[in-house]
């Protein structure tokens, strides 16, 4: 049977983060729709890739898909598993319910599953499907703790874990620095401030230091000195 004649499904790929989209993550979950597709009969008109976390309602590109789908006459998304649609419970139950309400199907691709008529239809299923939906996010849930308590440690040990570099990291910062750190013996920010910019030390944004900027970097240099 040929794609013209086949009943047409889109596919919905979702990566949560950036990181992941050139890793084999929605390659993976592509293939699996397509392959689900071919069993079944459908023909993939179309697959839509969002960059998004998985707790938000607000996705561009599952916005984007179902205004296509209310326009073009295809009633059938296919997602790898619902984890992958959403892990948050919440979030699948307003999406899901979503689409039942516009008469679109969702389908599971690792189950097989239409997961709209089960929840319609089937008490027990709806269960089954919300089970799932708790495991999604204890998953979700675990994980952001492993992460939260990684960074945790790494502040311990290093006194940063991310967000922008502080001054003396880069490259040609090293010397001013230092130079700051001869200074500051018992001038006050304002004076320090004024000698790096008689000796035509730049600061990182190119611009003349000022009392903020000095002080601010002492502050950090007093607290470092504190945890050695």
């Amino acid at each position: 049977m040929s794609d013209k004649t086949r009943e047409k499904a889109v596919g919905y790929v979702r990566v949560s983060g950036k990181g992941q989209v050139n890793g084999t993550g929605p390659d993976r979950q592509e293939e699996v729709i397509r392959a689900h597709a071919e069993r079944s009969g459908l023909a993939v008109a179309k697959v839509y890739r969002e960059t998004y976390t998985g707790t938000e309602t607000q996705r561009p590109a599952f916005t984007a898909m179902l205004r296509d789908l209310l326009s073009n006459g295809c009633r059938t998304i296919i997602v790898e598993s619902l984890d992958r649609f959403a892990r948050d419970l919440g979030v699948q139950l307003q999406l899901t319910a979503l689409l039942a309400a516009r008469g679109l199907t969702l389908v599971s691709a690792s189950t097989g599953q239409d997961v709209t008529a089960a929840m319609q239809a089937d008490p027990m299923m709806k269960a089954m499907i919300q089970i799932q939906g708790v495991f999604a996010e204890l998953d979700k849930s675990l994980t952001v703790a492993k992460l939260k308590k990684a960074r945790q440690l790494k502040r311990r040990r290093a006194g940063r874990c991310e967000g922008r570099k502080p001054f003396g990291s880069r490259q040609g910062e090293a010397e001013t620095l230092t130079r700051m750190r001869e200074l500051n013996d018992g001038r006050t920010a304002y004076a320090i401030a004024a000698q790096l910019n008689n000796e035509g030390r730049p600061s990182r944004s190119g611009r003349s230091w000022t009392t903020t900027s000095v002080r601010r970097i002492l502050i950090r240099l007093d607290a470092d000195s504190e945890r050695l």
